[in-house]
């Protein structure tokens, strides 16, 4: 047996719930309520209860998902009224995302009602929509550059059918996994759930993305723009993600158990999530004012 941890979703799903974990690939594993298994040995997320036996587990996330959803719409609408915008089209498809991700969160973490397959089936939309997203925000820390006008046919469609690739084989790989349509994923769904291909598509991918994105990011308004107020937005941005992190895979586990399983780390996730999106909006913003100083380099000039 390989030694190394990677590709192992066991320990997450057990520490993010038991049966229902808030982490939404666990949804596609055996041992999760959706293939009518007994649980990781975590702690169990019931929410409020309903008739018939039934519960809503997490409440609040599907609240804060409906506040996230209507917030990205008002950022999509002010998108399209300001002026001076470079990568305004391609600042709202990665918003356009976020709106699908968060729509399926209500379904596959929310803990909504909902029939085993029809969780699964939102579950592997979920989890592709989260890495093409990812990987458009990423695309939006090149516009800057200039290497194509933004909002071209030729820029969108890069970025689209780049995005759609990956949502596609993503999507494929779980929902192969959750329904074994062809039982290549079968040795992921028991024991320690090593799925090497959703481990690097959904864990690691999502954040070399977001590490490109920052870095590309930092020296456009640092070397470029050669300001640095913007980089508060980012960085508020980037912290306010990784708490949100903290919270649905470190913190988590301790809430759940601490409040008798009315809530957990993924009810924070979802609300710091949202923030870190606001604030990345707020610094997209901030970098495509009307008043920036006019740059020296060539390929910025639409920061004019």
């Amino acid at each position: 047996m390989p030694s190394t941890q990677y590709g192992n979703f066991h320990d997450f799903c057990r520490d993010t719930g038991n049966l229902g974990s808030t982490l939404p690939v666990c949804n596609l594993f055996d041992p999760a309520s959706t293939r009518q298994g007994g649980g990781w040995g975590g702690c169990n997320l019931t929410g409020i209860s309903l008739s018939g036996g039934r519960h809503l587990a997490n409440l609040g996330s599907i609240i804060l998902c409906g506040i996230a959803i209507v917030t990205t719409a008002f950022l999509l609408w002010r998108s399209e009224r300001k002026r001076a915008a470079v990568g305004r089209r391609e600042m709202q498809l990665f918003l356009v995302g976020y709106i699908i991700i968060e729509i399926c969160e209500i379904f596959t973490i929310g803990g909504f009602p909902l029939d085993s397959a029809v969780r699964r089936g939102f579950t592997a939309v979920h989890l592709a929509a989260i890495v093409a997203t990812l990987w458009i925000l990423m695309l939006n820390g090149l516009v800057g550059y200039q290497l194509l006008d933004d909002g071209t046919a030729v820029s969108l469609g890069l970025v689209l059918v780049s995005a759609g690739m990956l949502f596609i084989g993503t999507g494929y790989i779980a929902l192969d996994t959750g329904f074994s349509w062809t039982g290549y994923w079968d040795s992921t769904l028991t024991n320690n759930n090593r799925a090497y291909a959703l481990y690097t598509l959904y864990q690691l991918a999502p954040l070399v993305f977001l590490f490109v994105f920052f870095c590309l990011e930092t020296f456009l308004v640092l070397r470029i723009l050669g300001e640095r107020k913007p980089m508060l937005y980012l960085g508020a941005a980037v912290l306010l993600f990784a708490i949100g992190q903290i919270f649905q895979y470190v913190i988590s586990v301790h809430i759940c158990s601490g409040t008798n399983g009315k809530i957990n780390g993924g009810l924070f996730e979802t609300l710091f999530t949202l923030l870190a999106v606001v604030m990345l909006w707020v610094f997209w913003s901030s970098i495509t004012e009307d008043d920036w100083p006019m740059p020296s380099v060539a390929g910025s000039g639409a920061y004019q």
